[in-house]
């Protein structure tokens, strides 16, 4: 298990990826803000947050750019490049993988009834999900960790 300082730089590092998502981030950098060798930040976070580092980056900026197609006023190639993605390829990818649904089709929907709810709730309802992996399945007694898409949207957005 591991000792609070190390947890503690391990969430400054996941801290920093919040705030700069946009920016251009590599594990060298982020290791280097925990204060660890490269190798050893991925195996820790891995460990405890159930995802690479670049996992764990990439999740948040898919949640922004779905925010930023939500709005409408940009097109999928900018909002990928305003969320720090530098090949639109993989961020359609990505998006494709976490969202259920293309970054195209996701700008098309309507999403006028989400404007009703509230903006910490949004974040919430939106955010891209994965099963949980490492530290976090164990203790939900997680055998095998895989990957799922959310599709929580679709059931607040569709009558039941």
């Amino acid at each position: 298990m591991a000792d609070l300082d190390e947890l503690r730089r391990l969430r400054r590092a996941r801290d920093r990826m919040d705030r700069e998502f946009a920016e251009p981030l590599d594990v060298p950098a982020l290791a280097q803000t925990a204060l660890m060798s490269p190798a050893h930040f991925s195996r820790r976070f891995r460990a405890e947050y159930g995802e690479t580092p670049y996992a764990y980056l990439m999740t948040r900026r898919i949640e922004r750019a779905k925010a930023l197609l939500r709005r409408g006023d940009l097109s999928v190639t900018d909002a990928c490049f305003a969320v720090g993605c530098t090949s639109l390829g993989s961020f359609s990818a990505r998006f494709t993988e976490l969202v259920g649904e293309t970054p195209s089709a996701y700008r098309a929907r309507d999403h006028s009834a989400l404007q009703l709810i509230s903006p910490c709730q949004l974040m919430l309802i939106t955010r891209p999900r994965r099963q949980p992996a490492g530290r976090v399945a164990r203790e939900a007694g997680v055998s095998r960790p895989t990957e799922q898409s959310s599709f929580e949207e679709a059931s607040v957005l569709s009558p039941a």
